[in-house]
């Protein structure tokens, strides 16, 4: 299957095909797209659109669509379609997928749906999954996987594994449990073709395992699967017993919705936008921070108009407050982003807050030094004022190292009060940054002036 790349040409041809009713051209120029491909199409085109296209597709393709639609898309597509019709498409699904798919159906749809599921297992697999939190190793795992009974000889096995693999697309790894299910060990594919049949597969499996509990967060999940490397991650309950297993394409979508979520938050937006959602929704999860930084202005104008007299004296002061304020504003950022990364990494978690704190305080010191040094030679060579030089390159420096500072306590602190510290980047250090850099290059040069 080569690489397709959506193109407005493309998106023409298929829109007269869907005007024109000609259902042939459509399944012609979608039947060797990949589903998410033609996902892609479906965010492009209008509701109706993809109601046509839809029943075009067959059964097994169109459950990969699902899954690969946004939420939003995938929503308004499941409200056309009847419970008979969802349920043949779960059936052709992962239980984590058709659990993650049903999730968003009312409880009045979800129960017919489920009725109309013929397998009773799967069934009753996906309702186990829909008890889980969604933000938790329970909500991420799947139950489909292949396990084998530590009594076992090999021979055994390898017709139980035929008989298991049945019903899942990728095997990584060959769980071994106890009677009472209970984890053992794992096995890989390759050692088991190598053992000679008679052998139990109790002598051979490895016992070192890497697992997590139903109740482990997410990103919990994702920094154990990032840090040992792993594709596949089996998932115990409190007692041990094997429950479903996480693999990587489940974590790769965690790591995007966290992403995403945290650079909106540092964008100042409040809410998971999407570019196609509607203009209130848009607006909705912009307001705030707009309106935290209205206010923060007009907090600054206050401040600049309470100093009117001093600046009066000292006009020239005026024109370096765009340098503070901005100065103030991005090393706030850089800080805070640099502790954020730090903790969603969990690469900081073995320095105390004290260390964090000096260590920026001396990274601050050095580019506080630099960049006074530069101001004050401009303002040496250009300004025919040594008191503004003094004033300008002593608040430049003394601007730095608070915003350096407060840009790293802060999502210290929301941290470990269990607070999303991406919520400390962005507009709200930024704010608070200019505010407090223009109050203390004020007073500065107020005191400054009073000196010389």
């Amino acid at each position: 299957m080569q690489q397709f790349e959506l193109s407005r040409e493309f998106l023409e041809i298929l829109e007269e095909a869907i005007d024109a009713g000609n259902d042939e051209t459509i399944k012609e120029l979608v039947a060797e797209l990949h589903a998410a491909d033609i996902a892609e199409i479906f965010d492009e085109l209008d509701k109706d659109q993809n109601n046509f296209i839809f029943p075009l597709l067959d059964t097994e393709k169109s459950a990969d669509v699902l899954i690969e639609l946004e939420e939003d898309v995938r929503e308004r597509l499941l409200k056309t379609l009847p419970s008979e019709d969802i349920a043949d498409k779960l059936e052709e699904m992962d239980s984590d997928d058709a659990a993650d798919v049903i999730g968003e159906l009312s409880d009045e749809t979800r129960e017919e749906v489920l009725s109309h599921i013929d397998d009773i297992d799967q069934a009753g697999d996906i309702v186990d999954l829909l008890n889980y939190d969604e933000e938790s190793a329970g909500g991420l795992m799947a139950k489909e996987l292949v396990a084998v009974k530590t009594n076992w000889n090999i021979l055994t096995c390898i017709k139980e594994i035929r008989k298991q693999a049945a019903e899942i697309d990728e095997i990584y790894k060959i769980y071994v449990v106890d009677e009472g299910n209970i984890l053992k060990g794992i096995l890989s594919i390759k050692k088991l073709l190598l053992i000679p049949t008679s052998d139990n597969i109790s002598k051979h499996y490895n016992p070192d395992i890497i697992s997590v509990r139903t109740d482990t967060p997410s990103e919990e999940v994702v920094n154990i699967m990032d840090k040992y490397d792993l594709v596949v991650l089996p998932v115990v309950d409190s007692i041990g017993r094997l429950m479903g297993r996480i693999t990587i394409d489940d974590v790769v979508d965690v790591i995007r919705e966290e992403a995403e979520k945290d650079y909106q938050m540092v964008s100042g937006i409040t809410e998971d936008v999407e570019p196609f959602d509607k203009v209130w929704n848009h607006t909705r999860a912009r307001l705030p921070w707009l309106l935290i930084g209205l206010f923060g202005g007009i907090f600054s104008a206050y401040v600049i108009k309470s100093h009117e007299a001093s600046l009066s004296v000292f006009p020239a002061m005026f024109f370096f407050m765009p340098l503070i304020a901005a100065m103030a504003g991005n090393v706030g950022v850089q800080s805070s982003s640099i502790i954020v990364q730090g903790i969603a990494n969990n690469t900081i978690g073995l320095e105390s807050a004290a260390m964090k704190l000096w260590k920026e305080l001396s990274v601050a010191f050095v580019n506080g030094i630099i960049c006074s040094i530069v101001i004050f030679l401009y303002n040496f060579i250009f300004s025919d004022s040594f008191a503004l030089t003094i004033t300008v390159s002593v608040s430049l420096f003394s601007v730095i190292l608070f915003a350096s500072l407060f840009g790293t306590f802060v999502p210290l602190a929301l941290n470990k009060l269990k607070i999303d510290p991406a919520l400390a980047t962005g507009p709200f250090i930024t704010t608070v940054n200019d505010i407090l850099g223009l109050v203390m290059y004020l007073y500065l040069g107020k005191f400054v002036h009073f000196l010389l």
